[in-house]
């Protein structure tokens, strides 16, 4: 099982509360983006997008 991660960032404000994930991090535009967009395991990367105040992380299953 591998999960797909995709952040929508037009919606994302870069409040930066993703980076809590090591898998997180704020581009040069100050928006989230994921370092690895498909992982075998959620791990922190569900915590991420719990944690995002603008719900702009969605997480799938592929």
């Amino acid at each position: 099982m591998s999960f797909k991660i995709e952040v929508d960032k037009e919606a994302c404000i870069g409040c930066g509360a993703c980076t809590s994930c090591d898998n997180f991090e704020l581009n040069d535009e100050g928006k989230a983006a994921a370092k690895e967009k498909e992982v075998k395991e959620i791990g922190c990367n569900q915590e991420a997008a719990d944690n995002c105040p603008v719900n702009c992380i969605k997480i799938e299953e592929i």
